[in-house]
């Protein structure tokens, strides 16, 4: 497992350096098998991490959060939602693991959305315009709510869409339920009529002899 110090800064992804990062992942995890994923987090970061099982299954799966030292900070549960969130994170790669050995037939689809905040780097925005004898407390303390907001609702987006592609692939799973059932049923009443009516035809077909009856 890496850590902050193992990683030069010239390593690391452009977009790690930004103050907010925000991801949003479909993933497929196999029947009986397990997927892990990594982000890299900025140490005094703000951390949040949610799942949802959109489809697949019994619509549930196992979710847990590795730290930089390789300690589970969120234990697994089987459930069709989590999520976790890490206010002062450490640096270095936390690990975010989907499990699915529980399941030893059927594939899940999970929607994954993660975010990182580095709310500090407002305060180096205010001590630059300080240093500019700029008085903006109000300014910065507004953008900072701002962003706060911001991240909450970008969270709240995150469930809905997570509902509304559980929903869909619910009503996709139905239709094609009814529409397989719809096709058996015609296939039986077709056939169960054919039979009918051969049935019916034979008990009146008359068999013509060579012999004379007898009176």
């Amino acid at each position: 497992m890496w850590r902050q110090c193992d990683i030069p800064e010239h390593d690391r992804p452009w977009y790690e350096m930004l103050p907010a990062v925000a991801m949003d992942y479909k993933v497929h995890i196999d029947a009986g098998k397990e997927d892990c994923y990594f982000q890299y987090v900025q140490q005094g970061s703000t951390l949040y991490v949610s799942f949802h099982v959109i489809r697949g299954g019994d619509g549930m799966a196992g979710f847990a959060v590795r730290n930089p030292r390789g300690e589970i900070v969120h234990p697994y549960q089987w459930q069709a939602s989590s999520d976790y969130t890490d206010g002062a994170a450490m640096g270095g790669f936390y690990a975010v693991c989907i499990d699915n050995q529980f399941s030893r037939f059927a594939s899940k689809l999970v929607n994954l959305y993660i975010t990182v905040i580095r709310y500090e780097e407002w305060e180096k925005f205010t001590k630059e315009i300080e240093d500019l004898n700029v008085n903006m407390n109000n300014f910065t303390g507004t953008i900072s709510t701002v962003e706060r907001n911001l991240n909450a609702m970008f969270q709240y987006q995150a469930h809905s869409r997570n509902n509304e592609a559980r929903d869909y692939a619910l009503i996709l799973d139905n239709n094609a339920y009814i529409w397989k059932w719809s096709v058996l049923q015609i296939l039986v009443i077709v056939f169960t009529t054919s039979v009918q009516v051969y049935f019916v035809r034979k008990l009146f077909d008359i068999k013509t002899g060579s012999g004379k009856s007898r009176i």
